[in-house]
């Protein structure tokens, strides 16, 4: 048997131990809330305007997966208008520089939309997958929202 073999090929056991300690499976969300699974409700919250509407109608803002996610999407936004708001005065002082001044401030406002939208794709994807999947600052705040419903 050669010395890179992973698996014993009589029995199946690992010849090496994992480099990695084990991982607990991720709890996937199942079940309905209101006339919908909680993973399109989840993926709905990230459309915004649903997000406010399931925070303030029955079924779904006592879920706490539902909850979770649509406090995670208005924090998501939230960002984005501080993000988009640096970026606009950033774009005014860059402005007086003659020739990189528009380009600059242009490939920021891009760049950055770009990385919302793969921010946004993510979380969306995520919670169609049952998943709570917690973004750093935005996903704590969630999370400590949801919890207290």
């Amino acid at each position: 048997m050669p010395d890179t073999a992973a698996f014993c090929p009589g029995c199946g056991r690992a010849m090496r131990p994992a480099v990695l300690p084990a991982t607990p499976p991720m709890e996937r969300v199942q079940g309905d809330v209101g006339a919908l699974p909680q993973s399109v409700a989840g993926a709905l919250a990230y459309c915004t305007i649903p997000a406010i509407v399931f925070l303030l109608v029955e079924p779904y803002s006592k879920n706490r997966f539902v909850r979770f996610h649509s406090f995670q999407c208005i924090g998501l936004w939230l960002a984005a208008l501080v993000v988009g708001a640096a970026l606009r005065v950033a774009g005014f002082v860059l402005s007086f520089v003659p020739v990189l001044g528009h380009p600059v401030s242009w490939l920021a406002y891009m760049v950055a939309i770009l990385g919302f939208f793969v921010i946004w794709v993510v979380l969306v994807v995520k919670a169609l997958q049952g998943e709570m999947f917690k973004l750093p600052v935005a996903g704590d705040f969630a999370e400590q929202q949801a919890g207290a419903s």
